[in-house]
């Protein structure tokens, strides 16, 4: 039995990320979905930020390590796949700032565009979880999505340039996080620019069924989620 488990809600991007890479790089692995079960005392008794994806090991100082880009990076370190996580400074460094700026800029406007089409509960002193009226929600709703294509533009003009992935010629751990963060548009049906579409379609293409399965479950989800508003 794999003394590595992944605990994660299937429907979640954030969780996608780390779902793929543990397929892609052949990592021993458990999975265990923990819909419904975050806020029990044996999940905060772990994990009292009470965040997936989660990874259970008995090598981690404190047994778990949560957040997808922090659960990349180790196994990636752990089990030296370069291939996804170069070893060199300069190539990592930018990785690395890939990660950052995905989780820090592009996909707060992403969740603050979806997640109120998703269902999913809005982040404290925003708009939308305030007692502001739905005019107001919709408009903080429609200006995070307008927002979207700024952050965009910069992985094609910097991160990409005129490369297939921000990895250079395979996928990375940023190329992941970012195929996974784009699922979530389809929720609001938004239209992404060709080479963003042509970049998903390259992850998906070279991860094969490492990405396209777990992806499903997203997938799965926002079908149903509209199929309720038909």
């Amino acid at each position: 039995m794999s003394q590595l488990k992944l605990h994660v809600l299937k429907p979640s991007v954030n969780n996608l990320a780390a779902r793929v890479f543990v397929r892609a790089a052949n990592v021993d692995f458990t999975e265990d979905d923990v819909y419904g079960k975050t806020r029990s005392e044996e999940f905060l008794a772990m994990n009292p930020a009470h965040l997936t994806p989660m990874m259970e090991s008995a090598d981690l100082p404190n047994g778990v390590v949560w957040e997808s880009c922090a659960i990349m990076q180790y196994l990636a370190n752990k089990h030296g796949l370069t291939q996804f996580y170069p070893a060199e400074p300069e190539a990592r460094a930018m990785i690395d700032s890939a990660m950052f700026y995905i989780i820090g800029t592009l996909y707060p406007y992403i969740a603050r565009a979806t997640y109120p089409a998703l269902g999913f509960p809005q982040y404290a002193g925003e708009v939308g979880a305030s007692d502001a009226g739905p005019e107001a929600k919709a408009a903080a709703q429609n200006a995070a999505e307008n927002a979207i294509a700024e952050p965009l533009e910069v992985f094609r003009a910097f991160y990409l340039r005129d490369k297939p992935f921000i990895g250079g010629d395979h996928v990375s751990i940023a190329d992941i996080r970012l195929a996974a963060s784009l699922e979530f548009l389809a929720a609001i049906d938004y239209e992404l620019p060709e080479w963003a579409d042509t970049f998903k379609a390259r992850v998906e293409h070279d991860l094969g069924v490492a990405y396209s399965e777990p992806a499903g479950d997203v997938r799965g989800f926002i079908g149903w989620v509209k199929s309720q508003k038909q």
